[in-house]
């Protein structure tokens, strides 16, 4: 989990929401069981592929106000953002080759 930075409510506009690149936002909590699942999964797409689009995490127990906004109500939840908008939503754990599957607009 250490490569991929977190971001708070407070940083989200300007490093989601106006970044040139996609941005891919993994909603998780410290709880959460297949959050820790998809983690070091992310952690390998976001080596392999973070030229091309950036990766963050935020915990929704410590940011309430945006994954309250983009109504994220289950987790994980993985929002990739572009232009300011969510282009992609992804809710669950999956695995590698189907994050991949998904994610091929963006990493292509």
């Amino acid at each position: 989990m250490a490569d991929i930075a977190a971001v708070t409510d407070a940083q989200f506009e300007a490093q989601v929401l106006k970044s040139e690149k996609p941005v891919l936002v993994d909603f998780w909590a410290e709880w959460c069981g297949p959050c820790r699942q998809v983690s070091p999964i992310l952690d390998e797409i976001a080596k392999e592929h973070g030229d091309k689009i950036t990766f963050v995490k935020m915990n929704v127990d410590e940011n309430p106000v945006t994954p309250s906004t983009y109504r994220v109500t289950g987790i994980p939840t993985l929002n990739v953002y572009q232009g300011g908008e969510v282009v992609k939503t992804i809710v669950g754990a999956k695995p590698k080759a189907a994050l991949l599957r998904e994610l091929g607009d963006f990493i292509a």
